[in-house]
């Protein structure tokens, strides 16, 4: 059975080591952002780390995104199936606006 068909992404013990340790970071600097607004920092400071956090999400996004093209979507073009090249074209909308 294809590992994505159900909608569900079986991923390997790496893919969701890294996966994870990305939004760890993520997290961290979220933590951090909320911090030095606790702590009344000056805006364009704040303003430099919510840009960090900004493109790390985007580099995940990335990542996440190169993964399912290489595995679900290519499964799915071999086997004539559309559905996952429609549900591609949706979330390549939202990502880039």
């Amino acid at each position: 059975m294809n590992e994505c068909c159900s909608h569900k992404k079986i991923r390997n013990d790496e893919e969701r080591r890294l996966l994870t340790n990305r939004l760890s970071r993520i997290e961290g600097q979220i933590r951090g952002i909320k911090k030095m607004i606790e702590e009344d920092a000056y805006c364009i400071d704040v303003l430099n780390q919510v840009s960090a956090v900004s493109s790390a999400i985007g580099s995940f996004s990335k990542e996440l995104l190169n993964e399912h093209i290489r595995t679900c979507v290519a499964d799915d073009i071999i086997k004539g199936n559309t559905e996952r090249i429609d549900e591609l074209s949706d979330i390549l909308k939202k990502l880039i606006k």
